[in-house]
């Protein structure tokens, strides 16, 4: 086989690009006209690579978290400034810029000569890998098998590009711990029911056939509950811990989206069920605070004062067959992406800005970019 490309590609593409984040990325982003686009000729493009022309990004705290988190522990001589005026979109992009963004939807736009799982206008959704070569805050992305889906006809790009890091994390933190539509599929807590993780993961433990008890604020109660959670605990007005303990041991699995409250796995004993149960962690601040109770829960032995279930760190994988399973799920209408709003390209920043307030109902998406006119 050869590789295949769209018509008309060029070596530059629009992106929105950071060089550091000592200040926040929606303060670092800056417009460019001269991004570096992926080589899409048979010499620029791997075999097994797959550039899709991104049609809309979502965007998650890992996008700001690791560029904010290098910016903090790189000497200030080594760090680019903070007060420098940033680039115009016009202008050279500066050597080392990087574009933000994991989470896509479009159209296949070249694929490598070993490639013939996709064609050339596909519509497709999916995860960059880890970290990004071109973040999805640009025009076009580089994906693998692995990592990308063709998106079903009744599926937008917008609410494809909401399935990604957030669907894949819920899935995978779910489904291989319970028994899919059985009696034991048991009950699943999920802690933080109301963003980008959490609704997913309520949609898909129902999918499953479990029972959902989640956390959320008093002004989304009403809003868990139509995803499907059977139990919802108001952690504004309620205490978690006391909440769960007073259900007994009940639990065949804790989803903690959130790291709060600090005491969580180890008071889980008296919620979990004593076998083949798991607390997995997904969240956690980002303080300091945060990161000691996360590596208290992961570290502490239980003999000396830590919890004594079964602890998981997550970390999310791009597996083909897991993004063809939520995309059969999309189709039959079983799941569906939750939008909390969706910004113009122009509006990245905003959008991050948004995100950080951890207020957000489900997933914020940003459109894709306008195309370079040659």
């Amino acid at each position: 086989m050869t590789a295949t490309a769209a018509p008309n590609m060029t070596d530059k593409m629009r992106a929105w690009l950071y060089t550091s984040a000592p200040n926040g990325l929606e303060k670092a982003l800056f417009l460019s006209d001269n991004a570096k686009a992926p080589r899409m000729t048979a010499q620029g493009l791997g075999k097994s690579d797959i550039v899709v022309r991104v049609e809309a990004a979502s965007i998650n705290p890992a996008d700001y978290k690791l560029p904010e988190m290098t910016a903090a522990v790189t000497p200030r001589f080594l760090a680019s400034s903070s007060s420098a005026s940033l680039p115009k979109p016009d202008e050279p992009a500066p050597s080392g810029a990087k574009s933000p963004g994991f989470d896509f939807a479009g159209t296949v736009a070249a694929t490598g000569a070993a490639v013939d799982t996709f064609r050339v206008g596909e519509r497709v959704f999916g995860r960059c890998k880890v970290p990004p070569a071109f973040g999805t805050l640009g025009e076009y992305v580089v994906a693998s098998y692995d990592g990308l889906c063709r998106l079903p006809d009744n599926v937008s790009f917008e609410q494809g590009a909401a399935v990604g890091t957030a669907a894949l994390t819920a899935y995978q933190c779910i489904a291989p711990y319970v028994t899919p539509n059985s009696n034991g599929a048991g009950k699943v807590f999920i802690n933080g029911g109301s963003g980008g993780t959490g609704t997913w993961g309520i949609q898909i433990a129902k999918a499953l056939g479990c029972h959902v008890t989640t956390t959320c604020s008093a002004r989304n109660v009403d809003f868990v509950r139509s995803l499907g959670a059977d139990e919802v605990i108001d952690y504004t007005s309620q205490d978690v811990v006391k909440e769960l303990t007073a259900k007994g041991k009940v639990f065949k699995l804790v989803v903690d989206n959130v790291g709060t409250p600090a005491n969580l796995y180890k008071a889980a004993d008296d919620f979990l069920v004593p076998q083949e149960s798991h607390f997995v962690q997904v969240g956690a601040a980002s303080s300091a605070a945060g990161l000691t109770n996360l590596l208290s829960r992961s570290l502490v032995p239980s003999f000396l004062g830590g919890g004594k279930s079964k602890f998981i760190f997550f970390l999310t994988k791009n597996i083909h067959a897991d993004l063809e399973q939520l995309a059969a799920w999309m189709k039959e209408e079983k799941v569906e992406p939750v939008i909390d709003e969706v910004f113009e390209w122009t509006d990245a920043p905003a959008a991050y800005a948004k995100l950080k307030t951890s207020r957000a109902r489900g997933n914020i998406v940003v459109k894709g970019a306008p195309a370079i006119k040659n």
